[in-house]
């Protein structure tokens, strides 16, 4: 009861993968922005098919109009940014279908965005799909997946953060 009463409980947030594929370091992503974590920190995920979706509970802040990326703030208030491949804003939203919108309350699994994987694979820089953590300045990383761990869409935690 004390600690109720005068101790911060520690928040907890697990991110689960937003898509099926192997799990790659952000140091190996070849776009400084991701690499350099000029947005955040977090981990990239070749895909292995063009379902994307929810990686935690929470609200979608963001469907970008050419529906290459999305924004999610988590329940505990955490930003999350999923970016679609390299360079697939060019593709100004050509094999690209989001089943979203903005304010819209996701859970874990639910579909965010199909995407063609051929079309993106032929007219895009590359799959690699970042998923950075943008916002949440009072959490800390505890774990994030290794690199080359393949990773079941919705199922699999790549991420687990902790703060208060």
């Amino acid at each position: 009861m004390l600690k109720k009463l005068f101790g911060k409980q520690r928040r907890e947030e697990k991110i689960y993968a937003p898509i099926q594929g192997k799990t790659v370091s952000l140091d190996d992503v070849p776009d400084p922005t991701f690499s350099k974590r000029m947005m955040g920190e977090g981990i990239a995920i070749m895909p292995e098919n063009g379902q994307v979706v929810s990686p935690v509970n929470g609200k979608i802040e963001q469907v970008f109009p050419t529906k290459h990326a999305i924004g999610i703030t988590s329940e505990t208030g955490l930003g999350i940014l999923i970016h679609i491949g390299l360079e697939t804003v060019q593709l100004d939203g050509q094999g690209f279908e989001s089943h979203v919108v903005a304010g819209q309350k996701v859970n874990v699994g639910d579909s965010l965005i199909t995407f063609n994987v051929e079309h993106v694979k032929v007219n895009a820089e590359s799959l690699i799909t970042p998923i950075i953590i943008t916002e949440g300045a009072d959490h800390e990383v505890l774990t994030i997946t290794e690199e080359n761990v393949d990773v079941r869409a919705g199922e699999d935690m790549i991420v687990h953060y902790q703060g208060s």
